[in-house]
């Protein structure tokens, strides 16, 4: 694989900056301890640098991502725009609660619907995984804009 410049990751992730703030879910793939892939819909909070994810030590994702932390992400929206990324997933494992995971969670919960998950989320987990993936590639598109992947682009130009 070619590394991408990180410029163009920084421009990528630029143009996809409003998708990374305000959507509430991703798609995460990765490689199972089992060496199968996997794709799991998760909740993630993008710090400036790095989405970041979290779950229990105990999860499966947990020791396939350390075995193998290459993944990529896909951030949809329904007005036909997509974030694609890929990186590396570093994990640490903290004391109760990761701070990022509440904070996502403020994006999609208020009030006391919020208030009720909080407590229960520092209730179930007295630890947690940090899982920060700082995106080496990015693509940005949004469909409805013309922004599109090259192979799509060259096969719709007309002449």
């Amino acid at each position: 694989m070619t590394p991408m410049d990180p410029e163009n990751v920084k421009a990528e992730l630029d143009a996809g900056e409003e998708i990374l703030r305000t959507a509430t879910l991703a798609r995460l793939a990765y490689d199972g301890i089992d060496g199968t892939p996997r794709v799991i819909p998760i909740g993630f909070l993008w710090t400036g640098q790095a989405v970041v994810v979290a779950t229990h030590p105990s999860a499966p994702k947990f020791a396939a991502l350390q075995a193998r932390p290459r993944v990529a992400l896909t951030i949809d929206t329904p007005a036909a725009q997509s974030l694609l990324l890929r990186g590396d997933a570093a994990i640490e494992v903290v004391d109760g609660v990761v701070p990022e995971y509440l904070e996502a969670s403020r994006k999609s919960m208020e009030g006391e619907r919020l208030a009720a998950f909080e407590q229960s989320v520092r209730e179930t987990y007295d630890v947690m995984a940090r899982i920060s993936i700082t995106p080496d590639w990015a693509r940005y598109f949004d469909f409805s804009a013309g922004r599109l992947p090259d192979f799509l682009r060259k096969l719709t130009a007309k002449d």
